[in-house]
């Protein structure tokens, strides 16, 4: 079993920046794949950003470029670096986990799921406005 808290949601300007963290706990050993999606209110959740043990990476388009995913193993968490924030950055932030992650297929595609995931934090929610 794996247990994820994230942490570091909060308010934020247009344009400005927010870092998330999430900490696992448990079978960590056990983990290849971490994520972070998002879910926008009355929409779905939505892979923002993913990164494996090897340290390839996969981010949604929206996110390119203003985004980065990152890891500290010695810590076993995974942060979010959100910088030049837009109000559609607005929403739940979750991470996730799972000991394979999307199928090399998806992964070429670009295609991050839910399904993907078998752990999951609580969330940390984010909102950006003027």
């Amino acid at each position: 079993q794996v247990t994820l808290v994230e942490s570091g949601g909060g308010s934020a300007q247009i344009g400005g920046s927010l870092k998330l963290s999430c900490a696992a706990s448990g079978y960590t050993y056990s983990i290849y794949c971490m994520a972070w999606f998002r879910q926008a209110p009355g929409k779905g959740r939505e892979g923002v950003a993913t990164l494996t043990n090897g340290g390839s990476t996969l981010y949604d388009d929206s996110v390119k470029g203003r985004f980065t995913i990152s890891r500290d193993t010695a810590k076993n968490t995974v942060y979010l670096q959100m910088n030049a924030l837009k109000p559609e950055d607005t929403g739940m932030y979750y991470c996730a986990a799972d000991s394979e992650g999307p199928h090399p297929g998806s992964w070429a595609l670009g295609l991050v799921e839910e399904k993907d995931f078998k752990y999951w934090g609580q969330g940390t929610q984010v909102t950006v406005s003027s």
